[in-house]
């Protein structure tokens, strides 16, 4: 039979063969994921915060004048005032027995009242049982009376492609559900200072799913939703959520000890690109390039060196250096950690414990200057400076102009890349210029 008679009776045959193979679209039940979510959405909820924020408003000279700010009740010196505020968002509640809800940290920031509404429509006060800010993750209770909990997924075997489905309330739509697909893993940069590690997702996600629930078809929870890249404030199709993972490892601490106890391994680090894997003659540019040691640190005391490659922790691969920076941080303090590391082209293996960065600091803030008091230092990712992680309100530090998330990069005409260093150059000066990089700007303030 010739080749071009056999292929044309093919072409005449499949329509039949088709419809054969093919029942009837009455007789086949139509795909749903209605069972799943009708099993999934009792454990999502709704949260309305209540709170007062301080706000800096722009400096009027004549509020230099007692009399002027008492006589108009005007701001008190520094220009601050307080406002009220309401907002609302989603949580999940993970623990049915013990009343536990898992959210965003900016959900619940400031408040001082939060109502958890359920499904079934039932308010539940809440109070705050630990929040981190630098991974935005918060956990909640409420009164552990007829809950339904969602089951708890294993982010790390998530692969981009897999369904997921979003629920929360977005836009105040309660039990809004969304569809679609993990877009990417492993996204970060979002916010510099965090610890990210995020799933991205094409699954809709506006204002208000903020610590709602991302589920993978069998009803797991696989992320908290936290944030969107949009120009307008509306979905685009780029959102991303926390993994369970590191939600559950971050909640864990926040249950037990009321916050996180997050540790430091005491290196400076960047990620190895191709030239760097090429100019150290590594197969892959896979890890991170180890660019300075802190003397006295769990790295220093385990032997890592400025140069070394670390390639795995604990047994799993390091990808980047805001991978390694992610898991150090989410390990307790205490921890013993197993290191595998490129020098001179030859893999080694070494074990360090994790520090607390508390007693790394020798007397804290306040030891490297008394205006520091009330200020939470910590070294700025990729040696780019000491952090100001929080300020305490009417302390020294609040006082000399410092605010949360600023960052020292500099102190006495001499740059800053970390803690250590912005000690040296505090050692012995009464007066200490402090040269901060907040937002895009860059200020100068002087410490007496």
């Amino acid at each position: 039979m010739r080749p071009e008679f056999l292929l044309t009776l093919l072409v005449a045959l499949a329509p039949a063969a088709l419809a054969a193979a093919t029942p009837p679209v009455g007789d086949t039940p139509l795909p749903t994921l209605a069972p799943m979510i009708k099993k999934v959405s009792p454990a999502v909820v709704n949260i309305a915060t209540r709170g007062t924020v301080r706000e800096r408003g722009p400096q009027n000279p004549l509020f230099d004048d007692p009399f002027f700010r008492r006589f108009f009740d005007a701001p008190p010196e520094g220009g601050t005032r307080e406002r009220p505020f309401q907002s609302a968002g989603s949580g999940v509640i993970v623990d049915a027995k013990a009343g536990y809800v898992l959210t965003n940290a900016h959900v619940v920031e400031n408040a001082n009242e939060i109502t958890v509404t359920l499904q079934d429509g039932r308010d539940l006060k809440a109070e705050v049982v630990g929040s981190d800010a630098d991974s935005d993750v918060s956990v909640l209770k409420v009164k552990p009376e007829g809950l339904s909990q969602v089951a708890l997924g294993d982010s790390a075997k998530s692969e981009v492609g897999d369904f997921v489905v979003a629920i929360g309330n977005p836009f105040g739509l309660q039990h809004t559900v969304t569809s679609g697909i993990i877009s990417g893993l492993s996204r970060s940069g979002i916010n510099p200072n965090g610890f990210e590690d995020f799933i991205q997702t094409d699954a809709s996600i506006n204002p208000g799913n903020s610590g709602g629930a991302l589920v993978n078809l069998r009803g797991e929870l696989i992320g908290i939703n936290t944030a969107i890249l949009s120009r307008t404030g509306g979905n685009i199709g780029i959102g991303f959520a926390i993994p369970v993972n590191m939600a559950r490892s971050v909640m864990e601490q926040l249950i037990k000890f009321g916050s996180v106890k997050r540790g430091q391994l005491g290196v400076s680090i960047y990620s190895v690109t191709p030239d760097i894997a090429h100019s150290l003659g590594l197969s892959s540019a896979m890890g991170a390039l180890v660019s300075q040691v802190v003397d006295g640190s769990p790295a220093d005391k385990a032997g890592i060196r400025a140069g070394d490659v670390i390639t795995t922790i604990n047994g799993q691969n390091v990808k980047s250096n805001s991978e390694l920076r992610n898991t150090i941080g989410l390990l307790r303090v205490g921890d013993k950690v197993d290191i595998g590391l490129v020098r001179d082209g030859k893999p080694m293996r070494v074990t360090a414990v994790i520090a607390d960065p508390a007693a790394e600091l020798a007397g804290g803030p306040a030891s490297i200057h008394k205006a520091f008091e009330g200020a939470t230092l910590v070294d700025a990712p990729d040696a780019s400076g000491a952090l100001v992680r929080s300020i305490e309100p009417g302390s020294a530090a609040a006082q000399a102009g410092l605010r949360a998330d600023d960052v020292i990069v500099g102190a006495n005409r001499g740059r800053v890349g970390n803690l250590r260093e912005l000690r040296e150059r505090a050692k012995g000066t009464a007066v200490l210029v402090l040269e901060v990089r907040r937002g895009n700007t860059v200020l100068l303030i002087p410490l007496r």
